[in-house]
């Protein structure tokens, strides 16, 4: 027979049920939906097309950097009303945007470049990997695993690497 629980032995419960099993389906759903939109536009924008991107690395064509530009405008102006307004998330929890340390130097250039030459190499950089794969671009499936490898070879040395 087990001794009686006290308040130190006691487990917080977990609340389970068809409500938190709704929000997880809606959730998955939501991203899904988001993703999907996300695909449309990067289609419909050509940012996924090797032709666009060859382009922007040749200096031959403003449709990337416009787009590239536009993003950086919106995004600045979203964090800045953000702030401005206090805006809270959904249910009600402050937004916080911790300062970032990009850091400067060797490493950041070693970091760029091989971004920059992935990208200029396979066409894509790691968001419109999906849209491309969706287009029906199968090749793009090992661009995919190669992200996806490269992703969880850096998880694996992170911690021996020089941040």
């Amino acid at each position: 027979m087990n001794p009686p629980a006290t308040d130190a032995t006691v487990a917080p419960t977990v609340e389970t049920g068809a409500p938190a099993d709704l929000d997880r389906e809606l959730s998955w759903f939501a991203h899904l939906a988001m993703g999907t939109v996300f695909g449309v536009i990067l289609t419909k924008t050509q940012v996924i097309s090797w032709f666009r991107i060859q382009e922007m690395f040749r200096f031959q064509s403003f449709h990337m950097y416009g787009v590239i530009g536009s993003a950086i405008a919106v995004g600045a102006l979203s964090l800045y009303i953000i702030r401005r307004i206090r805006a809270r998330t959904i249910k009600g929890g402050d937004i916080e945007i911790p300062p970032k340390d990009f850091g400067r130097g060797f490493r950041v250039a070693v970091g760029g470049t091989l971004f920059g030459l992935g990208w200029g190499l396979t066409g894509a950089c790691p968001g419109p990997i999906f849209a491309l794969v969706g287009n029906g671009l199968t090749v793009m499936l090992v661009v995919l695993a190669s992200a996806l490898t490269g992703t969880w070879v850096y998880g694996h040395l992170r911690d021996t690497l020089p941040h």
